[in-house]
Formats: structure tokens, sequence, C-alpha cells
């Protein structure tokens, strides 16, 4: 495209530019973004943690329970956690708006926190974890997986031991 022609182009319908930061600015499809994080369905396995190459992604032990932590500024949006990722818990948004000042850089994290719950058969206390019953054989029902939830992983381990056909 010569000059005049791109020109003529620019002339009849004005140059293009991004608007950001002052208005929203479209994404590019497949962009890999800002990270999300939903407790409720994550299994406590920490994979995202040790296939994050630049330490973004931390777990830690509370008296509350394991608290999930992505910095936004040390990620690299590479995507081997939400890859990784059994449950399908961790995902990259098209979110990439992550422009801020010095003063600002510890807001850049994303949160999340598996609660610390008691067993409803054993009343040991245990984290809230979504149960990893992928390759359940038969598949397991919604009302066994929401069972599963409320124990703790020994009661678990003892509910699929006497879920298992006999052969």
């Amino acid at each position: 495209m010569n000059f005049l022609t791109l020109f003529a182009r620019n002339l009849r319908d004005g140059p293009y530019t991004e608007p950001f930061p002052f208005a929203p600015a479209p994404a590019p499809k497949r962009l890999r973004g800002r990270i999300s994080f939903d407790a409720p369905t994550c299994e406590g396995c920490r994979i995202c943690e040790e296939m994050c190459p630049s330490g973004a992604i931390r777990f830690e032990k509370t008296a509350d329970g394991l608290g999930f932590a992505c910095w936004h500024n040390s990620c690299v949006f590479c995507g081997n956690c939400a890859f990784y990722c059994p449950t399908g818990s961790i995902w990259q948004t098209d979110d990439w708006h992550l422009a801020h000042t010095q003063d600002e850089k510890f807001a850049m994290v994303e949160f999340g926190l598996i609660p610390n719950q008691t067993c409803a058969e054993c009343g040991a206390k245990a984290l809230a974890t979504m149960p990893a019953v992928r390759r359940a054989k038969p598949p397991l029902a919604d009302e066994e997986i929401g069972r599963l939830k409320q124990l703790c992983p020994r009661c678990r381990a003892k509910f699929m031991k006497a879920r298992r056909p006999n052969p």
C-alpha cells in the first residue's frame, strides 16, 4: 500500500488507535490475559503452583483454609496453570488492562480461599475441596459429588472403596 492510498483511507475512515486507558479497547481472539480462580471447584492439588515458571502463583495454609494468590505483576501469561489444572478452576481471561502505577502494584493480585470444613462423617477438620473423581468408574452422580464435598480425604477414600463394584 503506497502513501497516497494510506492517506486517502485515513481521511475517509479516520486513523485507528486504541482508546486504552481512557475507554474499553478490543481484545484479540484467544488472548491470554489476567488469571481468574474459582475456589469452590479447586481440588487443592497445587499443580498450578508447580507449573508456574515465574512463581506468580502461591498457596499458603492459614487458619481459615488454603489461600491462593496469583501476582499479576510477575505473571508471564504463559497459560501453564490453566492448561494443567485438572478441574478448570483456574483460567485466563481476555482482560489485558493491567496498567498501573507503582503504588498500586500490590493491588494486582487474584486472591482465593479454599475454606476449612468439618467432615460430615468423622468430624475431622479438612479443606472443602472438590473431590478428585474424574476417573471414577462408574461415573458419580451429582448427589454423590455433593456428599463427597462434605467429607475429609480419609472418609472420601472409604466412600469410594465402598462404592467400587465387586468383581
